[in-house]
């Protein structure tokens, strides 16, 4: 375990969990929700990827370790600290609102095929960082653009999450939450490995 990697997690999924629970809780924020979502990971991108890749996603941290971009270690202990970040952005957001805005939460299929659908194109976009395909001076534009178009490919059908962390901090948890960011995650991720690194050069390091 990488100790400041972890905490780097923790502080960016806490930061990104609490940027949608602000937004959520204010109808009238001049910024939409999914724009700050977007600026939001940007900004944490460049803060925080030189220390941990900045996944602050459970979904796409088991999608990067899937195509070999991370140790199974890693995945391990980013998945919890993603979540407990959430959580603590879960019981700041209680206090600053302790009559929050309720979010439609279900259980149908629908909703996790949307989630899938807007995963499968944030892992893609981040998948493509992994393998250096984008510069690294506009790695926090492309993501931070890639999770404002996920979001709002996902919206139609659900609350555009695609993060099961920060559906845990927003109060929008459930079953669809969960499989839809994990296997569309899984699903983008791999489709970014065969286009982007068509030889095939990763391999599992674990």
């Amino acid at each position: 375990m990488r100790p400041r990697a972890v905490a780097a997690e923790v502080v960016g999924t806490f930061a990104l969990a609490l940027s949608a629970v602000i937004s959520v809780n204010n109808p009238g924020f001049p910024i939409p929700a999914p724009a700050m979502a977007g600026l939001t990971l940007g900004v944490l991108v460049h803060l925080l990827g030189p220390v941990s890749g900045c996944l602050l996603n459970p979904a796409v941290t088991v999608a990067i370790w899937s195509i070999g971009k991370l140790e199974a270690k890693d995945a391990g202990s980013f998945t919890a600290a993603q979540f407990a970040g959430a959580g603590l952005a879960l019981a700041l957001g209680s206090v600053l609102f302790p009559d929050p805005v309720p979010l439609p939460v279900d259980v149908s299929a629908s909703t996790g095929v949307a989630e899938m659908l807007g995963a499968a194109l944030l892992a893609f976009t981040i998948g493509a960082v992994f393998m250096g395909r984008i510069p690294d001076r506009l790695t926090g534009a492309v993501i931070g653009a890639a999770l404002v178009v996920a979001i709002s490919w996902a919206a139609h059908g659900s609350n555009g999450v695609l993060n099961p962390a920060v559906a845990l901090g927003v109060g929008s948890l459930s079953l669809p939450y969960v499989w839809g960011p994990v296997v569309g995650a899984l699903i983008g991720a791999h489709l970014s490995r065969y286009l982007c690194d068509p030889g095939g050069r990763t391999t599992r390091v674990d």
